[in-house]
C-alpha cells in the first residue's frame, strides 16, 4: 500500500534557514580562496567546501527529519556518512576549478556539474540510508526535474560566489544571493522528496502522530550545523579583523601595505585609467644615520599622517617600503595626477617637529598612467619607479612623468647590465690612453688609462653609461682589477720600447669597500713587474660620503708602497677642501668644468685660489679638458702647467702611442 507522508513545517523552515546561512558563509569564505596563496589558499578551499557541503547535507537531513511517514525510521550510518562526503568533496572540486581570479563560463559549467552531481548523489544516497518497513520508488519526471534544479542551483551558486567573492563587507546583495541559493537548494531537496513514492509492507506498524521524529538526531544535526557555521564565522571574523589587519596594514601608521597593494591589483578588473604615483623620501637615510631609527620611525609616522588624508574613494595610499609610498588613483588623467603630485610634494617638505627636532625632508615622485587591462601592473609600477629615480636625478623635491624615452633607456640599461658580465668573460673591453703634458718643461708626464667597451651588437658603449651600472652591480671590482693588470702590463711593455711614462688608473669607491685593495695593488705590481712609482691611482671627491677614516687608512698603506695618489674631478661640489690636509694625495685634477669658461674673471679667481692652496699643501695640479691654446694661456698665467685634453691628444689605443710621441710638440707660444 502507498503511504502518504507529511511535513513538520517548523523543521522545514529550519532547513531553509540552514541552507541560507550555509550559502552566506560559503559566499564569505570563497572571497578568501582567490586572494590567498599556498597553504592559506588550501585552508580556505577546505573550509569553503566543508561549510558549503556540510550546510547542504545538514539542510537535506533536517528536511528528511521534517518528513514523517507514520512509521519508525532509522538511518544507515555508513550511507549517511557517504552522503555527507559526496556533498563536501563535490563542493571542494567545484571551488578548486573556479579558484583562479578570472574564470571562464566553461569552467563555471564544469564546477556546477561536479557540485550538482554531488548534491544529487548526496540526496539519493541519503534516501537510501533510510531504514524502514517500506520501499521507495521515484517518478521519472520529478526525478529529472530535481536533477535539473540541482545543476541549475549549483551553476547559480558558483556564479554568485565568483561575482561577490571580492566584496569584503556583508552587503545586502550577498544576503539576497544567499536567500536565492538557499531556496534553490531546498527546492531540489523537496522536489526529490516529491518524486519519491513510499510503499508499505503488510502488517507495517503505523504511527498517526509526528512523535516518530528522532529528536536527538534532529538536535544533533541542528547543533552540529550551527557549530560549523559559528566556526566559519569566527574564522572569517579573525581573518578580517585581526589577521588581515596584521597582513595588509602597515605597523607604523596603519596605512595599507605592499600586500594590500598586490591584492588591489589582483582584484581590480575595471578598464579605466589608473595613475600610479611612486613617492620616495629624499633625505631619510641621513636622518636615520644621524638621529637614529627611532626618530626615523617617528618621521615615517608623521609623513603617513600627512598622506592619509589624501585617501578617498578613488585614491588609495600604500606604504610599500621603509620610506616608499605608493598612490593609486582610479579614473585619473595625467593632469589630475600632476596636481596630486604637486600637493604631495608641498605637504612633505613642510617642517616636521619630532622629539624636539625640526626635520626637513623632501620627496621625489614618479608618475605612470595606464590601464591594467592593457598594461601589466608590474609595468605600471616599474614605470613609476623609473620616473621617480629620474626625478631624483633632476635634483629631487619634484615629480617626473614616465615617458617612452625613459622606458627605452631603462630597457637599454637592463640589457647592458645583463651583458656586462658576459663582456668581462669574453674580453669585449679594451684600453685607451690619454697623454698628460707639462707645458713648462715641454715634456710628456704620463698617460691616463681609460676603459672602453665594444659591444658586439650595440657597438661602442660610453663609459659614462656602463661604469655607473658596473658600480651598482659590483662588477666594477673585477673590471678594475682587469684594468689595473692591463695598464700596468702595458706600462711595463712601453719601458721595453724606451718609453718611461707613468700610468694612472681610476678607482671606484667600491674597491675601498672590499677590504682587500691594499693587497690587490702590491699583487698587481708583482704580477706585472712594474715599479710602484710608475703607477698613479685616481680617486674622486665622492668618497668623502663613505667611511672616510677607513679610506684614508687604506690610502696611507697604498701610498707607503710608493704608488702615487691623485684626486680626480676636484671641485665638482663634494666639499672635500676641509679634508685635503688629511688625505694622503700627491695631485689635484681640476675638473673640465673650470676649463670651459676661464675667460670669466670669477672662474679664473677660483682656479687661482685652488692652485695657491695646492702649492701650500705641496700638491701638483693637473687641468682636464684643455682643448685650445686659449685654455693653455689662461692656465699657465694662473700657475697651472700640467694639462690633459683633446688639444694634446684624444684617448688612443696602444698602437697609436708610438706615432703620437714622435709627432708630439709643445705649442710655440707657450714654449717661448
Amino acid at each position: 500500500m502507498i503511504i502518504q507522508g507529511g511535513y513538520n513545517y517548523y523543521i522545514v523552515v529550519l532547513s531553509v534557514i540552514i541552507a541560507i546561512l550555509a550559502s552566506y558563509s560559503a559566499l564569505s569564505i570563497t572571497s578568501k580562496i582567490s586572494n590567498s596563496k599556498g597553504k592559506m589558499q588550501l585552508f580556505w578551499l577546505f573550509a569553503g567546501a566543508l561549510v558549503m557541503g556540510a550546510g547542504i547535507w545538514s539542510m537535506h537531513f533536517v528536511g528528511m527529519l521534517a518528513f514523517h511517514v507514520h512509521t519508525a525510521v532509522k538511518y544507515d550510518v555508513w550511507l549517511t556518512v557517504l552522503s555527507m562526503v559526496a556533498s563536501v568533496v563535490s563542493s571542494f572540486i567545484a571551488f578548486y576549478i573556479t579558484k583562479p581570479q578570472y574564470v571562464s563560463r566553461l569552467k563555471i559549467a564544469f564546477g556546477g556539474f561536479f557540485m550538482g552531481s554531488g548534491i544529487i548523489m548526496m540526496h539519493y544516497v541519503g534516501m537510501e540510508a533510510m531504514i524502514m518497513p517500506m520501499d521507495i520508488s521515484y517518478d521519472p519526471v520529478l526525478w529529472i526535474l530535481s536533477a535539473i534544479i540541482a545543476y541549475a542551483a549549483s551553476y547559480a551558486a558558483l556564479f554568485l560566489f565568483l561575482k561577490f567573492r571580492n566584496q569584503a563587507s556583508a552587503s545586502w546583495l550577498k544576503w539576497v544571493s544567499s536567500i536565492v541559493m538557499g531556496f534553490a537548494v531546498c527546492g531540489m531537496h523537496y522536489t526529490g522528496m516529491k518524486a519519491a513514492t513510499f510503499t508499505g509492507h503488510e502488517q507495517m506498524p503505523i504511527h498517526d502522530h509526528a512523535a516518530s521524529v528522532d529528536l536527538f538526531l534532529l538536535y544533533g544535526v541542528t547543533v552540529s550545523t550551527f557549530i560549523i557555521l559559528l566556526v566559519s564565522w569566527c574564522a572569517l571574523f579573525l581573518d578580517r579583523h585581526v589577521l588581515e589587519r596584521m597582513a595588509y596594514e602597515d605597523s607604523l601608521k596603519g596605512l595599507p601595505n605592499r600586500n594590500e597593494m598586490n591584492r588591489f591589483f589582483d582584484t581590480y578588473a575595471d578598464d579605466e585609467e589608473l595613475a600610479v604615483l611612486f613617492l620616495d623620501l629624499d633625505q631619510f637615510k641621513a636622518i636615520n644615520d644621524t638621529l637614529g631609527h627611532d626618530i626615523g620611525d617617528l618621521l615615517i609616522q608623521e609623513v603617513g599622517s600627512r598622506l592619509k588624508p589624501f585617501s578617498n574613494v578613488d585614491l588609495q595610499v600604500f606604504r610599500i617600503g621603509g620610506d616608499e609610498f605608493l598612490f593609486i588613483i582610479k579614473n585619473c588623467s595625467l593632469q589630475q595626477a600632476e596636481a596630486y603630485a604637486e600637493r604631495i610634494v608641498k605637504e612633505i617638505k613642510k617642517v616636521h617637529r619630532i622629539e624636539g627636532n625640526e626635520l626637513y625632508v623632501t620627496g621625489s615622485i614618479g608618475i605612470s598612467v595606464g590601464s591594467i587591462q592593457h598594461t601589466e601592473r608590474s609595468s605600471l609600477l616599474k614605470n613609476a619607479d623609473t620616473a621617480m629615480y629620474k626625478a631624483k636625478g633632476l635634483g629631487k623635491n619634484q615629480y617626473c612623468i614616465y615617458t617612452e624615452d625613459m622606458g627605452v633607456k631603462e630597457v637599454r640599461k637592463m640589457e647592458l647590465e645583463k651583458d656586462l658580465q658576459l663582456a668581462i668573460e669574453q674580453q669585449q673591453f679594451y684600453m685607451v690612453y690619454q697623454p698628460k703634458c707639462n707645458v713648462r718643461t715641454n715634456s710628456l708626464v704620463g698617460f691616463e688609462a681609460l676603459i672602453r667597451w665594444q659591444h658586439p651588437r650595440l657597438g661602442q658603449i660610453s663609459p659614462g653609461e656602463f661604469i655607473p651600472i658596473a658600480e651598482e652591480t659590483g662588477l666594477v671590482i673585477p673590471m678594475t682589477k682587469w684594468v689595473l693588470l692591463e695598464a700596468c702590463r702595458q706600462c711595463k711593455e712601453w719601458q721595453s720600447q724606451g718609453i718611461y711614462q707613468p700610468i694612472s688608473v681610476n678607482l671606484s669607491v667600491r674597491l675601498f669597500q672590499t677590504d682587500n685593495l691594499t693587497e690587490l695593488i702590491p699583487w698587481v705590481l708583482q704580477e706585472t713587474g712594474l715599479e710602484p712609482e710608475m703607477l698613479e691611482l685616481e680617486i674622486t671627491e665622492s668618497m668623502v660620503f663613505h667611511d672616510i677614516n677607513d679610506i684614508i687608512l687604506q690610502l696611507h698603506r697604498i701610498r707607503n708602497t710608493g704608488v702615487r695618489i691623485s684626486m680626480d674631478d676636484f671641485g665638482t661640489g663634494y666639499s672635500s677642501i676641509g679634508l685635503l690636509d688629511r688625505l694622503p694625495i700627491d695631485t689635484l685634477k681640476l675638473d673640465r668644468l673650470f676649463t670651459y669658461d676661464l675667460d670669466t674673471p670669477s672662474k679664473r679667481a677660483i682656479v687661482h685660489a685652488i692652485i695657491l692652496m695646492a702649492e701650500k699643501l705641496h700638491l701638483e695640479v693637473i687641468a682636464e679638458g684643455v682643448e685650445n691654446e686659449e685654455h693653455i694661456e689662461f692656465l699657465t698665467e694662473l700657475g697651472c702647467y700640467v694639462m690633459q685634453g683633446y688639444y694634446y691628444g684624444k684617448p688612443m689605443k696602444n698602437e697609436q702611442i708610438g706615432e703620437w710621441i714622435q709627432d708630439f710638440q709643445v705649442p710655440e707660444k707657450v714654449s717661448s
